[in-house]
């Protein structure tokens, strides 16, 4: 387990950044080499301040470049695959398909053909569900059979490439060792730097201070961005051990933490309410009714195709995924791998509204 390296994808996303940032603090680490679509200026920076005696190298390129994946892949024993597409446009179908499916597929044959031994694919609870917002999913587990029925791109492209990568567990590697492959489900994740949550602020303050209403009727367990990055460590611990891998590998494991179970719009409201945000107090829709409306919506989009690109303002998945009771354990990363938060709720929501002022001094 001592000399190993680690290369990151998606090094500038949300997770990504995060991740970088605790693997330089690993032992035995010698290089973490991190993989920007593109690489910016305050990218430079962030590396820069790293206070790491371990190596850190940047590369830019494209997750549908062969060539790329493999030259970043050269003497590197860890892959964690963080590299995606998040949109619920089905407009951009295409391009979704292409990043999270067939992107994820070249890095799964840049790692065999350049003997990397471990792979971990940062995947999605939305590949489990839910499939109706009538379903009701509390603290569910991998032993239940959990599987989207959804077509819409984004969780679609991430449960074929999930199905991918764990296919591809005890693959031969050019030099004759094992491929070994796990992956990680989190549910919507959040903290300091998280766009959804800057989006969010924006919008909110163009609004005079009122959150727009997401998904009322939820109740989901949100993850802090902190947690989800140690657990890709803790994986890469374990598949790095002889005497463990064989049993992890293959496996996907939820990961979630002790955020209290709430809906999306009390997570908001508790973590902006201390800048005075409030939460939209008008009548809404029944569900059902916003529903067959969503439906009607997305039949008008194709009708109009051949002629005009219409894109709907929310479609059937969007509510689905917005309004269920959707909440998993994580109690088997914690026996496998010995997953528990570094973070707790309250040290994450203490960070991520401090985050949140700043955003909101910045822009007022």
């Amino acid at each position: 387990m001592t000399g190993w390296s680690c290369l990151v994808t998606g090094a500038g996303g949300f997770l990504g950044q995060r991740m970088v940032r605790m693997l330089v603090q690993e032992k035995e680490l010698q290089e973490v080499r991190a993989l920007y679509k593109v690489f910016r200026p305050q990218n430079r920076e962030e590396l820069s301040n790293l206070q790491t005696k371990t190596k850190v190298t940047w590369l830019e390129g494209d997750i549908l470049d062969a060539h790329c994946l493999r030259r970043a892949c050269q003497g590197i024993t860890t892959v964690m695959h963080t590299a995606a597409n998040i949109s619920f446009s089905a407009s951009q179908r295409e391009t979704i398909m292409d990043v999270n499916l067939k992107g994820t597929q070249l890095l799964l044959e840049a790692c065999i053909q350049a003997s990397v031994p471990v792979f971990i694919y940062t995947s999605s609870a939305s590949v489990a569900a839910p499939n109706s917002y009538k379903e009701i999913i509390q603290n569910g587990h991998e032993e239940e059979h959990h599987e989207t029925t959804w077509t819409a791109p984004y969780p679609y492209s991430k449960k074929l490439a999930e199905k991918a990568v764990l296919a591809a567990n005890g693959s031969t590697l050019k030099n004759g060792g094992t491929l070994w492959t796990c992956s990680l489900r989190p549910p919507y994740i959040y903290g300091e730097g998280s766009p959804i949550l800057s989006h969010l602020v924006m919008e909110t303050l163009r609004n005079n201070g009122v959150l727009r209403r997401i998904g009322k009727h939820s109740e989901v367990n949100p993850v802090y961005v902190g947690n989800v990055a140690w657990a890709h460590i803790l994986a890469s611990r374990s598949l790095r051990d002889p005497k463990k891998a064989a049993s992890i590998g293959g496996q996907f494991y939820y990961i979630s933490d002790d955020t209290p179970h709430q809906s999306y719009d009390d997570l908001h409201y508790n973590l902006t309410k201390k800048w005075g945000f409030q939460p939209d107090s008008r009548q809404s829709l029944p569900l059902s009714l916003m529903y067959w409306l969503a439906f009607l919506l997305e039949a008008m989009s194709v009708l109009l195709s051949p002629i005009y690109k219409y894109q709907p303002p929310f479609d059937r998945y969007l509510l689905t995924i917005t309004n269920s009771v959707f909440t998993f354990s994580y109690k088997k990363a914690q026996r496998d791998l010995g997953y528990k938060p570094l973070n707790t709720w309250e040290e994450a929501k203490e960070k991520t509204v401090e985050w949140i002022g700043l955003l909101v001094e910045k822009h007022k």
